[in-house]
C-alpha cells in the first residue's frame, strides 16, 4: 500500500477544504423493501444507513467537497446498478454505507418491548471493504486507509471478526490495525468505474455499539470523521 501522511497532516487536508479533486456518491446500502440487518431493538440497518448517509453528505458539502446521495428515498436499486448511476453523475469516489451484524452462531436473544429479538454483545467496531476486482483496486485502498486513520483518530476501533475462520466470513485483512477487509465478490464494490469502500458504520447487533449509534452525537462524531478521511484522500488524489 502507498503511504500515507501522518496524521497530522491528514487532519490539515481535512481541515483545508482539500478534496474538491473529488466528487463522492454516496451509497445508502440496502432499501426500503430489503433493508438489511435488524439492530438489537428491533430497527432495520437500511434506517442507520439512510440516517449516516445523509450526516455525510452534509460533512462533506461543508468541507467543499462535491457530494451526493445516491438513493434518497430508499428505492430498490441492484447492486451493480448503483455503481453506474454513481458513474453517470460524475463521481469520482463511491462510499456505500452500511451498519453490520455477525454470524448466527454468536446471536442469542432476548425480551425487548414485548418483542423478542436477537442480539450479541461478543463484537462491536467499524470495518472497511475493498474489492481485489475494482478496477481501481489501489486507489480504493488509499481511501479506505485515510478513512480507517480519521476514523481512529477520532476514538473509534474496528472490528476483526469478519476475518475469523467460519463459514460466511474468512475475509482476508489487508491491514488488521486500520480494519480494512478485501471482499471481491461485493458487487457495489466490483462493478464500480471508480475507487469504491464500503463502510460497516456499526455492529448493530450489540446492544451497547446499537444505542451508541442511534445517538445523534455519535451519528455527527462518525459522519465528520468519515468525512475527513475522505477529504484527506481526495486532497491526496488531487495533488
Amino acid at each position: 500500500m502507498p503511504p500515507l501522511a501522518p496524521l497530522l497532516a491528514l487532519a490539515l487536508a481535512a481541515s483545508s477544504g482539500g478534496g474538491s479533486g473529488c466528487r463522492v456518491a454516496i451509497d445508502v446500502g440496502h432499501d426500503r423493501a430489503s433493508p438489511g440487518a435488524t439492530s438489537a431493538r428491533g430497527a432495520s440497518e437500511w434506517t442507520f444507513n439512510a440516517a449516516l448517509a445523509r450526516r455525510l453528505e452534509a460533512a462533506l458539502l461543508r468541507r467543499g467537497v462535491p457530494a451526493f446521495v445516491l438513493e434518497r428515498g430508499g428505492e430498490a436499486i441492484p447492486p451493480a446498478e448503483r455503481p453506474a448511476r454513481a458513474a453517470a453523475a460524475g463521481a469520482t469516489l463511491l462510499v456505500s454505507i452500511h451498519h453490520d451484524s455477525v454470524q448466527p452462531r454468536y446471536l442469542s436473544t432476548w425480551r425487548f418491548r414485548g418483542r423478542d429479538l436477537a442480539y450479541s454483545d461478543r463484537f462491536r467496531g467499524y470495518g472497511l471493504f475493498v474489492s481485489g476486482r475494482n478496477g481501481r483496486f489501489a486507489e480504493s485502498e488509499r481511501a479506505a486507509a485515510a478513512i480507517a486513520d480519521a476514523l481512529r483518530a477520532a476514538g473509534l476501533a474496528p472490528s476483526l471478526h469478519h476475518a475469523e475462520a467460519i463459514p460466511g466470513e474468512g475475509r482476508p485483512l489487508l491491514d488488521r490495525a486500520r480494519g480494512i477487509y478485501r471482499y471481491d465478490d461485493l458487487a457495489v464494490l466490483a462493478h464500480a468505474p471508480m475507487p469504491a469502500v464500503l463502510v460497516e458504520a456499526a455492529v448493530i447487533v450489540h446492544r451497547g455499539e446499537e444505542r451508541r449509534a442511534r445517538s445523534p452525537r455519535h451519528r455527527r462524531r462518525v459522519a465528520e470523521a468519515l468525512a475527513a478521511g475522505v477529504n484527506a484522500y481526495c486532497a491526496s488524489a488531487a495533488l
